[in-house]
């Protein structure tokens, strides 16, 4: 159920992509009278209405998971608030300057970040992420754990480098495809390929 919620503001700006690429017109006079105080010259025109509400809906998201959370009792992640920065910070520049550029660069952020999180604390703090994530639900030695944890921080090096090579290289309609279904599909492989691994190291009565 987690990941279902970590990846629902993406596919929010997935869907309120999809429809205003289908309603060009509504969506630039939607994203005129919504947003037009907000954008340079106060116009948004029908090429970068889709991906500007779709930034909207992405930053609001983020926030109701936040508020969501808190009105729960529940913590909310290091990552989750980082998230919203970095979607705040780049999603505003793209309203401001009509351009989706910048909040194609978010995932590419969060990604390293989170790795860079966990070589950080692997190589100085001699604290190993995903064994203080993993470490209560199964045994493992600690060469094992480094080999995991370092397979998370090549994994989102390699996500965050394919992802500004799908931006940038493709239309913006890829980029939106490619952000929900692809990640959530390389994540769930790697997770797959993880569980194998762990499974051939993971100790008798434990489950992986």
């Amino acid at each position: 159920m987690k990941i279902l919620f970590d990846f629902l503001p993406i596919a929010l700006f997935f869907g309120m992509f999809k429809y205003a690429e289908g309603n060009k017109d509504w969506a630039a006079t939607t994203a005129t009278d919504w947003l037009g105080f907000m954008v340079s010259g106060g116009v948004v025109g029908p090429a970068e209405a889709p991906v500007l509400l779709a930034t909207v809906v992405v930053i609001v998201a983020t926030l109701a998971q936040i508020l969501w959370l808190k009105t729960r009792g529940q913590k909310v992640d290091a990552m989750l608030w980082i998230s919203l920065g970095l979607v705040t910070v780049l999603g505003s520049a793209t309203i401001y300057f009509h351009s989706e550029s910048f909040i194609k660069w978010k995932p590419t952020v969060l990604y390293w970040v989170m790795g860079g999180a966990l070589l950080f604390g692997q190589l100085v703090l001699k604290k190993n992420g995903i064994k203080s994530l993993m470490g209560a639900q199964m045994s493992l030695p600690d060469s094992v754990w480094r080999v995991v944890n370092l397979s998370w921080v090549g994994f989102f090096a390699v996500m965050g480098c394919l992802n500004l090579w799908v931006a940038f290289n493709f239309s913006t309609a890829t980029w939106v495809n490619f952000k929900l279904f692809g990640g959530l599909g390389l994540m769930v492989v790697f997770v797959l390929l993880q569980a194998v691994y762990l499974n051939k190291h993971i100790k008798p009565g434990t489950t992986p």
